[in-house]
Order: structure tokens, then C-alpha cells, then sequence
């Protein structure tokens, strides 16, 4: 069973190292595990294809593409901008604000367009000139930046959360975003703590812009941008519609919300649909390929085989769960979100499961996990496009990362040792039977 395990991570990280696209070296990875635990290659030829067609035949991926679109439609329509003004005008008293106030912006623009990626290159572009003007430290701009991106996974709608769900099997998506309310906050709060921090050290100042508008008309212009999620929430609660469907309702509001606003051209919307494609058919790919991994693990028990060698270890709960911890840690270092929840789902979801971890509880703290891997070298999606929109380089952005990146740990800990956290507003919303161990 070593032998398996060792072929199968082993070939696919070489093939990762070599520069081979992701989902490729999953399913070359997949079959060369296959070939070597002797099943047939005809068999295989034939499984390996149903396997990719029956991993994309479900109606819930189709939430994917549609909030990402929606998540774009934001980014472009002029929705940002009147979130930082809302932000700005909640934590200007706070000294390093523009820092506060990017870490705020970030929290509503995730809970908006539900992409970390997105958020960090919105938020970058619209904040870094601002903080630039003030004298602020490029580096410590973009560092605040990409660490509180990670935020708008959590805090609903997120589309990593929907993949979860249908990789798990079906978890509920209502109760996974209800949970990933105070889930974002804990770890929004870590970031902003720290980004205080440093600012007092740095002796960055409390805000001295004087808001042209009153503040009665900045909550105006922004709650229209804010209602996106009371309508998705509130209609995936009441039953009104499916997460699918709610994706759907997403890119019609926002798509309003643009042509009122009028800041989105024909062009550019043509562009935002090209996007949207591109990416969503990048993570079907994936989803396909992953597909043939998950029926290789199943056949050669590699899942039961790793659950067995961790339960070995211990049979302590904390011990496991801080195993799981850090191997994701590091795994989300090298592991784009998307692959990484096809992949460490599977292996890890029977594990906490029997240690009485409820699966939304396991949801959430895989997703943090992942999305704090997403702000680290040498990987990070969300690192790579807050330096790049931030004109920074990685090395300068580093030495703040650091520091911030310890205090997300902090704030995944405690999601993680402390069930209540994730599980107290789905419980009261009756979408879990229990906010503690199982």
C-alpha cells in the first residue's frame, strides 16, 4: 500500500515540478497508480472515461461558472469602489486605516463576488495608489492585501465551499455558508489585528480625508452592492432557489447593478464572459481528472490506508486534527485550491468523521486551510496577483506575510479546536443538529 501511495503522490509531484498543467498530472498520475496496481488498460481505458463524464454530469457545478461571472460582473461594474468608501468610512479612525480598510473591503467584496483572486486584484487596484499617496510601504499595502483576500472564500457565496459540498457528497451549501459568516470575520480579524500592529509600528495615522458625501449617501450607494448577499442567502434559506439557481439570480442582480452604475461596456462584458469560461473550464477539467483519481484511490484503499496509518498515531482528536492542519498547510503552498479539495476530501473527510467532526465543521477548516496556502509562495494564486497589481516583489512583500500569516494560523486554530465557532449560526439556523463534537 506504501508502494501505491508513493506512485501515485509521487509521480504527480514530479510532473508538477516539470511544469505539467495540474489537472494533466492528475490523470496521467491517476493511470500510471492504476496501470501499476494491475488493472487492465482496456478496463481502465473504458472506467477512466465514464468516471470524467459522470464527475462533471451534476447540475450543482453549473453554480461554478455563474458565480465566478458574477463575481467578475462586480470587479468591472463599479461595485468595489463604493465598498472601499463604506469601508473607509467605518475604520477611518483606526490607525494605518487605508490597511483596516482594505482588510473591510476585502470581507464585503468576497461576501459579493466570493473569489479571494478576485478580491486582491480589485482591492489592489483600487487601493494601492490611495495607500501609495499616504507614504504607506508598498510591500506592507500588498502584504494586507493578499492575506485578507482568503476571506471572500469563506464568507458566502464561494464557489470553493458549493465544490466541497458536491465533492463530499452532498453537504448541505446552506448550512457550509452560514457557517463561513463568523469563520471569515475570525480570520478577517487575525489579519486587521496584525495590519493595526504593524501600522502603530510604522506610525501610519488615523484618516484625515474629509468624505465629500454625507454618510447617510455613502451606506446608499453601497447597500445596493450588499443586498447581493441577502438575496443569495436569504433565498438558498428560504428555499426560493438552490445554490445553482442562486448563482444564476447573482449575475442578474450584479448585471443590473452595472448598467446602472454604468461603468461596464458591451466590451468589456464581452471580455468578462471570455473569463468566465476560460476558468470555468479549467476547474471542469480538473473536476474530470480528479474523477479518475478518486476511482484509483477507492480501488487501492489508499483513503482507508492513510486514515489507519494517522489513527496509529493517535487516537486523540486534537493530535489528528493538528496533523491535518499541518499537512495542509503545506500541501496549500504547492496546491491551488481546486485540485486540492478534489484531492484531500476524499482522503481526509473519513478521518474527521470518525473522530466525530461534523463535515461542515471539516468544510470550513479544509477551505481556510487551503485559502491561507493561496497567500504563500511558491504557488499562491492570490500572492502572485496582489504583488502584480501591487507592483511589489515577492521577496519585499515576504517580510510581512510572515508575521500576518502566523496570526491566520492563530485564527485557524481556533476554528478548528473550537467547534462552535464555524457551527454556531448554522445551528441556530436548525441546518446542523449540534454546534460540538459529534
Amino acid at each position: 500500500m506504501l508502494l501505491t501511495v508513493l506512485v501515485l503522490f509521487g509521480s504527480f509531484f514530479v510532473m508538477l515540478m516539470a511544469g505539467v498543467p495540474i489537472s494533466a498530472g492528475i490523470g496521467i498520475a491517476s493511470i500510471i497508480t492504476a496501470l501499476a496496481s494491475g488493472i487492465p488498460a482496456d478496463t481502465l481505458a473504458v472506467v477512466a472515461s465514464l468516471r470524467c463524464f459522470s464527475g462533471l454530469d451534476s447540475f450543482s457545478l453549473l453554480a461554478l461558472p455563474f458565480f465566478s461571472l458574477g463575481g467578475n460582473i462586480m470587479n468591472k461594474g463599479g461595485i468595489a469602489r463604493r465598498l472601499v468608501r463604506l469601508a473607509r468610512m467605518l475604520v477611518g479612525w483606526v490607525p494605518g486605516y487605508l490597511a483596516t480598510t482594505n482588510v473591510l473591503a476585502n470581507m464585503f467584496f468576497g461576501a459579493v463576488s466570493g473569489s479571494s483572486v478576485a478580491a486582491t486584484s480589485a482591492m489592489g487596484s483600487i487601493m494601492s495608489p490611495l495607500e501609495l499617496d499616504e507614504g504607506y510601504d508598498p510591500n506592507y499595502s500588498a502584504a494586507v492585501n493578499i492575506c485578507s483576500a482568503p476571506t471572500g472564500i469563506l464568507i458566502p457565496p464561494s464557489g470553493p465551499l458549493i465544490l466541497f459540498s458536491i465533492t463530499a457528497g452532498g453537504v448541505s451549501v446552506a448550512a457550509l455558508f452560514m457557517g463561513g459568516y463568523l469563520t471569515g470575520a475570525i480570520l478577517g480579524i487575525a489579519v486587521a489585528a496584525l495590519a493595526i500592529f504593524l501600522a502603530v509600528k510604522k506610525g501610519y495615522k488615523k484618516s484625515e480625508v474629509k468624505e465629500t458625501d454625507p454618510a447617510w449617501k455613502v451606506w446608499v450607494d453601497a447597500i445596493p452592492s450588499l443586498l447581493a448577499v441577502i438575496i443569495v442567502m436569504g433565498g438558498i434559506l428560504g428555499g426560493f432557489f438552490t445554490a445553482t439557481e442562486a448563482g444564476v439570480v447573482m449575475c442578474l442582480y450584479c448585471g443590473l447593478l452595472a448598467v446602472i452604475y454604468r461603468e461596464m461596456t458591451f466590451k468589456t462584458f464581452y471580455d468578462l464572459l471570455a473569463d468566465t469560461m476560460k476558468s470555468s473550464a479549467t476547474i471542469l477539467f480538473l473536476i474530470a481528472a480528479s474523477s479518475i483519481m478518486s476511482f484509483v484511490m477507492s480501488y487501492t484503499g489508499i483513503p482507508a490506508a492513510i486514515s489507519q496509518g494517522l489513527m496509529s498515531i493517535s487516537d486523540n482528536r486534537y493530535v489528528l486534527l493538528l496533523i491535518m492542519n499541518l499537512f495542509l498547510l503545506v500541501m496549500g503552498m504547492f496546491l491551488d485550491l481546486t485540485p486540492a479539495v478534489l484531492i484531500f476530501t476524499p482522503i481526509f473527510l473519513p478521518i474527521a468523521r470518525s473522530i466525530g467532526m461534523s463535515d461542515v465543521h471539516f468544510g470550513l477548516m479544509l477551505i481556510m486551510n487551503l485559502g491561507i496556502g493561496s497567500v504563500t509562495p511558491p504557488v499562491g494564486s492570490c500572492l502572485f496577483v496582489g504583488c502584480g497589481v501591487g507592483n511589489v516583489k515577492i521577496e519585499g512583500v515576504t517580510k510581512y506575510i510572515v508575521p500576518i500569516f502566523a496570526s491566520m494560523v492563530v485564527a485557524l486554530f481556533l476554528v478548528t479546536f473550537i467547534p462552535a465557532i464555524p457551527l454556531i449560526i448554522p445551528y441556530l439556523c436548525n441546518l446542523v443538529p449540534s454546534f460540538w463534537w459529534g
